[in-house]
This record gives C-alpha cells, sequence and structure tokens, in this order.
C-alpha cells in the first residue's frame, strides 16, 4: 500500500495511521471504557496464551504488563481513530494491537513502537479476530459500566424518591389527569409511582445481563475458530472474571454472536426506557413546581441559579431541564442502535464502532442525570403544604366524593353550578342542604 508516515513519539505503527488519515470524519473518538475494556481483554488473552504454550513467557508478560497500563487510563493519546471507521472496529483492534506491541517493544528493546520482538498481529492479536474482538468488548464495557456507573445512580435515586414518599405520605393534594383536575391522593402517592419507575427501570437492566455476559470470543473470523485454540476462550474469559469480579461466559453459538447485536439494541431499548421515566419524573416536577406563585406551586425545588438575563428574582427548573435533554440524546443513541442492529450481514455485523460509542454514551448520560437529578433537586424537595390543601378546596373534583351519597346526575349538576358560580363544592352542597355538615366533611375527605 505504500509508505506512510507514523509519528516517532507514537506506540502505534501503519495500520493505524493509515485509520487515522482514512476516517477524518467526526473528531469522536472511541470511549475510554471501550479502550480500556479492550486493554483488558488483550492482557487476558495474552495471559491465556501464555498458559496453553503459545507464547513466551517474556512476550506474554510485556503484553500483559503494556494492555495494564492502558487499562489503568495511559496512553489514552496514543488512540486517534474515528468512531465513523470501518464497520467491523478492525481499524481499532489494530490500533489496540500495534500500541500494546510499540509498548511492549520499548520495555523490552528501549526503543518504543516497531513489530520485533513483539508482532502486534502474531504476539498480541494471537487467536483473536477483530469479528470477536470487538463485539466481545461492547458487551464487557457495557456491563462494567453498568454495575460501576449505573447501578449505584438509580439506587440512590430510588432511595431518595422512596424517602420523599414517606416524607410527604401527609400531604394531601389533586390528583391530575388530562392536565384537569382529578380525586384527591397524597404528594406521598406521586412520589411512591416515581420511585417504582426506577425500580422496575433496574430490573430492565438485570434482564438483560444474562445475554450481556456472552461474549463472542473464540469465534475468530466468521464464527467457527478458526485459527484459535479450543481453550483460548475460555481461559482468557476465566481470566477476565478473576480480574473484574463478572460472570462472562463464552457465547453458545458464535455464529449469532458475531452476525447480530440484539443484545446491545436490547440494553439500548432498557436505556430507552429509563430516559423516558426520567423525563416523566422531571417534567412532572416541572408542573408541580411551576409558579411560585401564578402555577401550581405544590412543591419547591432547590434555587440553584438566577433563571433570567431579563428578568430579576426569576429561577427555573434547570435540573429537570438538563435530564429531558440527556434523556432526548438516549432516545436519539437508541434509532441509531436499532438501526446499526439492521446492519448484520451475513456473518458480521458492520456498525459495531457507532454501536460501542452510542450505548456507552447512553450508560454515561442515564447514570449521570439520575445522580444530577437526585442530589440537586430531589434530595432538597420540600412540600407546599398550604398550596396542596387549598388546591383541593378549589377543585371541582371533589364533587367526585358525593356520589355515592347523591348519584352521578346531581352530583355534576352541583359542580357546574360551583364552577358558574365561583364557589366550592362544600359551599353549594350546605347551601342548598343537601347533605348535613358531617356527611358532608366524611365524603369529602
Amino acid at each position: 500500500m505504500g509508505t506512510v508516515q507514523v509519528p516517532e513519539t507514537a506506540c502505534y505503527g501503519a495500520q493505524t495511521q493509515r485509520a487515522a488519515d482514512n476516517f477524518p470524519i467526526s473528531g469522536l473518538r472511541m470511549p475510554p471504557p471501550f479502550i480500556r475494556s479492550l486493554a483488558l481483554i488483550k492482557h487476558c488473552a495474552a495471559k491465556a496464551n501464555q498458559a496453553l504454550g503459545l507464547l513466551e513467557a517474556e512476550t506474554a508478560a510485556a503484553i500483559a504488563g503494556a494492555a495494564e497500563e492502558i487499562h489503568r487510563g495511559e496512553l489514552a493519546d496514543q488512540f486517534p481513530i474515528d468512531v465513523f471507521q470501518t464497520g467491523s472496529g478492525t481499524s481499532t483492534n489494530m490500533n489496540m494491537n500495534e500500541v500494546i506491541a510499540g509498548r511492549a517493544n520499548e520495555g523490552l528493546t528501549g526503543q518504543r513502537g516497531g513489530r520485533s520482538p513483539v508482532h502486534p498481529n502474531d504476539h498480541v492479536n494471537l487467536g483473536q479476530s477483530s469479528n470477536d474482538v470487538i463485539p466481545t468488548t461492547i458487551h464487557v464495557a457495557a456491563l462494567l459500566a453498568l454495575h460501576a456507573q449505573l447501578y449505584p445512580a438509580l439506587e440512590k435515586l430510588r432511595a431518595t424518591l422512596a424517602g420523599k414518599a414517606n416524607e410527604f405520605a401527609d400531604v394531601r393534594k389533586l390528583g391530575r389527569t388530562h392536565l384537569q383536575d382529578a380525586v384527591p391522593m397524597t404528594l406521598g402517592n406521586e412520589f411512591s409511582g416515581y420511585a417504582h419507575q426506577i425500580e422496575l427501570a433496574r430490573e430492565r437492566f438485570q434482564d438483560v445481563e444474562k445475554r450481556l455476559a456472552e461474549l463472542a470470543l473464540g469465534g475468530t473470523a466468521v464464527g467457527s475458530g478458526i485459527n484459535t485454540h479450543p481453550e483460548f476462550a475460555g481461559r482468557t474469559i476465566a481470566e477476565l472474571n478473576r480480574i473484574t469480579g463478572m460472570v462472562f461466559r463464552e457465547a453458545a453459538n458464535h455464529f449469532q454472536a458475531q452476525a447480530t447485536q440484539d443484545t446491545a439494541v436490547e440494553l439500548s431499548s432498557a436505556l430507552k426506557t429509563l430516559a423516558v421515566a426520567l423525563v416523566k419524573i422531571a417534567n412532572d416536577l416541572r408542573w408541580l413546581s411551576s409558579g411560585p406563585r401564578c402555577g401550581l406551586g405544590e412543591i419547591n425545588l432547590p434555587s440553584l441559579q438566577p433563571g433570567s438575563s431579563i428578568m430579576p428574582g426569576k429561577v427555573n427548573p434547570v435540573i429537570p431541564e438538563a435530564v429531558i435533554q440527556a434523556a432526548a440524546q438516549v432516545m436519539g443513541n437508541d434509532t441509531v442502535i436499532s438501526l446499526s442492529g439492521q446492519s448484520g450481514n451475513f456473518e458480521l455485523n458492520v456498525m459495531l464502532p457507532v454501536t460501542a460509542y452510542n450505548l456507552l454514551q447512553s450508560i454515561d448520560l442515564m447514570a449521570a442525570g439520575a445522580d444530577v437529578l437526585e442530589a440537586k433537586c430531589i434530595r432538597g424537595i420540600s412540600a407546599n403544604r398550604e398550596r396542596c390543601a387549598a388546591n383541593i378546596e378549589q377543585s371541582l373534583a371533589l364533587v367526585t366524593g358525593l356520589v355515592p351519597f347523591i348519584g352521578y346526575d346531581q352530583a355534576a349538576a352541583i359542580a357546574h353550578e360551583a364552577h358558574e358560580k365561583g364557589k366550592t363544592i362544600r359551599e353549594v352542597v350546605l347551601e342548598k342542604k343537601i347533605l348535613d355538615e358531617e356527611t358532608l366533611d366524611r365524603a369529602l375527605s
């Protein structure tokens, strides 16, 4: 293919440089969690190949050591390839192979880069193909991110919402359907619904975990396992489990594992569902806190920053608005991942890099969004008890409680008269002496 100029300071080689030159598309790079997970897989692969007698101890140790550096977050500047690249992710896999080989050679010879004594294909990529390693890395990075980032954030959010449900258990307020007044409930009831939404979201992620834990490693080019030792995948995954504490396992069917990204699509769907839940909660908080004087004003959100460059004293629900925008991005990411999932042509999906990028970004956004919503908004919410009580007394929906005593039609007539005359349901019933005060109190409570 001719000569290509590689920076003297680079650990990588010609394949990485060609890819960097060929794909100047977005400036976006593969996410750090993906790079770290790919390095971890290379580390475990070197250990497995040494145990199988396929790598000399010195070579395996040099590969494992370089991979460990990358896994710790070092050498991040050595991964210059755009997300929008070859659909198999071969460019990123070879970027990793070359960086590990180049760094290993530096340790062994004092000279960075090159293909000897450690070769990027023959040694670092031994027993592997981009076609099984990149799908494996997507699963590993996503599952690790769920446990490290998303689950802790969701549990804090759920616990804080549940705490608010208990705190507001005695705050009676109006329910609302179709944005219109409905029958009374408590503010605690409302927050308990939010808490359970988050609990169910967590369950959806746990449901997909068993499929996310299946790894394509061992299938090599098309799923048949050509050019790899039959024990390579099992030994590599065992080492991966030892380091991470997870329970990854080899795919039950390698042809499915490499030809499809159904599990990524499923995980993205769960992330989209969480995004929808956060939008529902965030929008409710915006409505419930609207005003503060001429809106619903039933809750008070923490005041974090001035809300207007022209209106003094205005404070906006900035945290819910930020979370809604993050959720919208996750919904967009889900569309891209769904389209990517359709691109499993014969034995390989050819939209793996963008799948990895969007999936990991969605996990990041939902974890950070849940964290911020909990810490900077929900934790500081207080109830406006006086407004809640006043809204109930003014509501025409209270007439629903009279139906068992006077029937639907008469109750509707009372509601109509109260609305026309600007009176409360209580005032109309007492004026007309339809029920005595004691019975009325019981009905309206």
